[in-house]
């Protein structure tokens, strides 16, 4: 699927900072960093955003974790957090890397290294000239072999905005990096771009959290809250708003990233290893300067009032090709409230059936918290509530039901549908770069758009409301229908 930018309408505000992973200055290779900008950004975003990211590893196994094998280690919490996570991994790859690579057993890394930067006594590390170089990073160098992390700067904050969830889908990002090292060595990726490199590290991530929510693993236990935390992770080291995906130091958008975890936690290490050249990514780079320096989101009347008629054209060609009737929904603003219902149980926008054979009405809550979380998020946050509420006035008009799990489900898988094909026909209306990652975010933290239009979510999990949208995005609105 390909997103194009065809004007600035549809804009998110770029973020200027550099996304988890980013290669190395210096001559490192394949090495990959979080880099300090992106502990900025936590800052600014995560914490205005937090997601559920319950701990993974509970004082009852990160207590009796020896962290002793990690270089430099001062044998704290979040070390011994890393080391169980480490011999997870370990151990996990013991087993799994063996049929990827033809028999050949898995060659366990030459180290870890745990990294005070600002500490008088900080011993050398391998692949770094001074131990301030790791601040705010995590790295794995292919030349040395080697796991490197600053335990002082960057462990504790991803704890504090997502769990120790981050901690592990970080660690298991680089451990993912050494496993490509060692599969190279077969020919399994020669000369495979940044991004594909990136994005199968990320699904080698996913299939190992699920393993661990499976509680397959020794050391480390999560739940869904868990598993969301991970994702919220990802999204936040997500690459700035307009980078080429053919950019030397690109790692994905917020969509690519989490669709190549999901991709692994739903399939397995054959899955990821099978990750070839012509995987699509969404991530695009603005198309001119004037494109770039106009940026910024609409506001959320200017929105409403580009977006409903693009809604109504593609919504409406849906149910004609389907043998249906379609009328337009009016739009009214104000309170997403339907009438004779005592609360908004759809959230910020809803739709509702007409009365004795009326146009439906389409309600969007102009006065309460919408727009804020507009503002916050970006504009295509509103726009994705917007489609699936679209979304339900399509399944209506088709006999299908709107409520309950099957008609929240469906709606947003809808609204997935239509993102994809925006800017794709001959009209003036398309996504810009970065829209995507709005509707994962948005996806990750609230259950409306999944709502069915008696209120009742069809997923519990930002992880599942996330699949159902990306089945929308990649299977079509005939996917939708046929159900998710």
């Amino acid at each position: 699927m390909t997103i194009s930018v065809r004007d600035a309408r549809f804009r998110t505000r770029a973020a200027h900072v550099r996304g988890m992973m980013s290669p190395v200055r210096g001559g490192l290779g394949r090495a990959l960093v979080v880099t300090c900008a992106v502990l900025a950004v936590l800052v600014a975003s995560a914490c205005a955003f937090p997601v559920d990211g319950r701990a993974i590893a509970g004082p009852e196994v990160t207590a009796g974790t020896d962290p002793s094998f990690i270089g430099g280690t001062n044998g704290g919490e979040e070390d011994r957090l890393a080391a169980a996570t480490l011999r997870d991994l370990e151990g996990f790859w013991g087993e799994a890397f063996p049929p990827l690579a033809g028999g050949q057993p898995f060659r366990p890394l030459a180290g870890y290294y745990s990294v005070d930067p600002t500490g008088r006594n900080a011993g050398p590390v391998p692949c770094l000239q001074s131990p301030r170089e790791v601040e705010g990073t995590a790295f794995y160098c292919p030349r040395s072999d080697v796991i490197a992390w600053d335990r002082t700067q960057l462990l504790p904050q991803l704890r504090r905005d997502f769990g120790d969830a981050a901690v592990v889908v970080v660690l298991s990002h680089e451990f993912g990096h050494a496993v490509q090292g060692r599969l190279d060595r077969t020919g399994a990726l020669p000369g495979a771009p940044t991004i594909l490199l990136e994005a199968q590290a990320d699904c080698y991530a996913g299939v190992f959290l699920r393993r661990v929510r499976d509680g397959a693993l020794p050391d480390l236990r999560t739940g869904a809250g868990g598993i969301d935390g991970a994702m919220g992770a990802l999204i936040g080291f997500r690459d700035p708003v307009g980078t080429s995906p053919r950019n030397a130091q690109a790692h994905g958008n917020a969509f690519d990233r989490v669709s190549s975890f999901q991709d692994g936690f739903d399939g397995d290490p054959a899955v990821c290893a099978a990750m070839g050249t012509d995987r699509v990514f969404t991530q695009q780079a603005f198309r001119s300067q004037a494109d770039e320096s106009s940026g910024g989101n609409l506001g959320l009347a200017p929105l409403i009032e580009a977006m409903v008629p693009d809604l109504d054209r593609w919504f409406g060609e849906e149910v004609r090709r389907r043998g249906g009737q379609w009328t337009a929904p009016t739009t009214e603003r104000g309170q997403a409230q339907c009438p004779g219902v005592d609360e908004p149980v759809q959230g910020p926008v809803a739709w509702c059936a007409g009365d004795a054979g009326g146009p439906s009405s389409v309600h969007i809550d102009t006065t309460g918290a919408l727009p804020g979380d507009h503002a916050r998020i970006g504009d295509y946050a509103t726009g994705t509530l917007l489609a699936s509420r679209y979304g339900a006035a399509t399944l209506a008009a088709l006999g299908r039901p709107t409520t309950g799990a099957e008609g929240g489900r469906a709606a947003l898988c809808l609204a997935g549908a239509y993102s994809a094909a925006v800017g794709t026909t001959n009209n003036a209306f398309a996504l810009s770069p970065g829209d995507l990652d709005e509707s994962v975010t948005l996806l990750l933290r609230e259950d409306f758009p999944s709502r069915g239009t008696d209120g009742v979510a069809s997923a519990g999990t930002g992880y599942e409301r996330i699949r159902v949208f990306r089945a929308g995005v990649t299977g079509g609105s005939d996917a939708c229908l046929r159900g998710v």
